[in-house]
């Protein structure tokens, strides 16, 4: 194993922090650039030939967006395993994608909204950074979209510590959920999109 850095402040909570922004990297394009780049309905019609292929190919669509994410981040996490700090793999990308899904979920539905690509870009980076910008006055609430699971705070119970991130990462589910399932009924409304 090869360590760049002896700091003994250097934790999981630190390499969390280095997957997070990837991350974001990652999903924006594909999340807030995807609906503008959809020319090709009466041929996504053609090749898959289902009713409402619409819903199907986003979903579709998504899923792919976010595995291919994880797939880097599996590969970002080894080479931080390898060089920076040894943390279990698995459980540090799992904890990555929560804040990831919900992002891009977001994204995805202010992308049917706005119906263009650089507007919808804007505003993804505006409340990006507005979610920074709290996520260290609210570092443990369960609100914190950002709240990293490896940062345990020292004057707190780890049962309430874990309560909070339980809570957390199932708002974040529902949020996201709710985020794609409306910015798929505004997918109706596709063929109005610049």
């Amino acid at each position: 194993m090869i360590t760049i850095f002896e700091d003994p402040e250097f934790n999981e909570a630190v390499v969390y922090g280095f997957l997070v922004f990837p991350g974001l990297l990652l999903i924006f394009y594909p999340m807030a650039y995807g609906i503008q780049n959809d020319d090709d309905s009466k041929m996504l019609e053609t090749i898959f030939g289902i009713p409402n292929y619409r819903y199907k190919v986003w979903l579709v669509r998504f899923v792919l967006a976010i595995g291919v994410a994880g797939v880097i981040l599996l590969v970002l996490g080894s080479i931080a395993n390898m060089t920076l700090y040894r943390f279990s793999l698995l459980p540090m990308v799992g904890q990555v994608l929560f804040p990831i899904g919900f992002l891009s979920s977001l994204a995805f539905m202010l992308s049917t909204l706005i119906k263009n690509g650089n507007g919808t870009a804007i505003v993804i980076v505006i409340v990006s950074f507005i979610f920074f910008v709290f996520a260290e006055p609210l570092q443990y609430n369960v609100y914190n979209v950002f709240l990293n699971p490896f940062s345990e705070p020292r004057d707190m119970s780890e049962f309430i510590w874990q309560t909070i991130i339980f809570k957390n990462r199932l708002y974040l589910m529902v949020a996201s959920a709710l985020c794609l399932l409306y910015g798929m009924f505004n997918l109706q409304f596709r063929e109005k999109f610049v």
